[in-house]
């Protein structure tokens, strides 16, 4: 009787509660948004390419987690009674529906948004730079034509596959503009799942290279989704005379 003689008793908290799901999902789009344009003040292909690299999938999470909050707190928004009982039973709905959301994001950025990371990533890779010398496009070279202006430092790093190189000239002027990249640190799709989940998670070099044969290596790989496991089989390329006098 006293709740039908109190129709708007929980007007306050209601009012509050919504206006907290308003907040926090202006939260979570300004995180992104926040994102995109740090993104797009950030100069040059390869600081794009690293800021995404690091940051994106993080600022995502982040917001989609003030989205999810926002989403609770909107749940709660139409009480028109209470009791323990009740007090329960919306707890319980609320963690569960804001669990399930949140996973539901989290695969989605965890294994299938790096599908889109990697074709844009790509695409600032291999864009071709521009000669600060003559403001021209410079060339990719090829992995033979770079090891000329590679160290000995860089170029055992690319043999083993931790770290990968890209040498743009500027043929015109001779520029020369060097770029690292993770080797196999970067993800790729599992043969098994699909999904970009597939990692070398190991190296062991089974014979080393010589000026007169080839080496080997083993990768091998395990999908951080589905745990399916391979080994790759890998030729080192031949150690110039150069290198196997500094190995000595």
């Amino acid at each position: 009787m006293e709740e039908e003689l109190n129709p708007h008793k929980y007007d306050s908290w209601n009012s509050m509660a919504a206006n907290m799901g308003y907040v926090f999902w202006a939260l979570g789009v300004l995180i992104a948004i926040g994102y995109f344009v740090k993104l797009q003040a950030t100069s040059g292909n390869k600081n794009k390419y690293d800021f995404i690299n690091k940051h994106e999938i993080k600022f995502l999470w982040i917001a989609a987690i003030m989205i999810v909050i926002g989403l609770c707190f909107f749940f709660n928004s139409s009480i028109d009674k209470f009791s323990a009982v009740l007090f329960f039973v919306r707890a319980f709905l609320t963690i569960a529906v804001g669990l399930v959301v949140a996973l539901i994001l989290q695969n989605l950025l965890k294994f299938y948004y790096p599908f889109f990371i990697e074709k844009r990533l790509k695409v600032l890779r291999y864009k071709p730079r521009i000669s600060p010398k003559t403001g021209k496009p410079m060339k990719l070279l090829s992995e033979e034509e770079e090891d000329a202006y590679l160290d000995e430092g860089m170029q055992a790093e690319e043999n083993v596959f931790s770290v990968d190189y890209d040498v743009w000239k500027d043929e015109e002027s001779g520029f020369i503009q060097i770029e690292k990249y993770a080797g196999h640190l970067h993800a790729i799709q599992c043969p098994e799942c699909n999904y970009q989940t597939f990692k070398v998670v190991k190296e062991e070099i089974t014979k080393t290279p010589t000026a007169t044969e080839e080496g080997e290596i083993i990768k091998h790989y395990l999908c951080g989704y589905c745990g399916y496991k391979a080994k790759k089989v890998v030729v080192l390329r031949q150690q110039s005379k150069q290198e196997e006098t500094a190995a000595a």
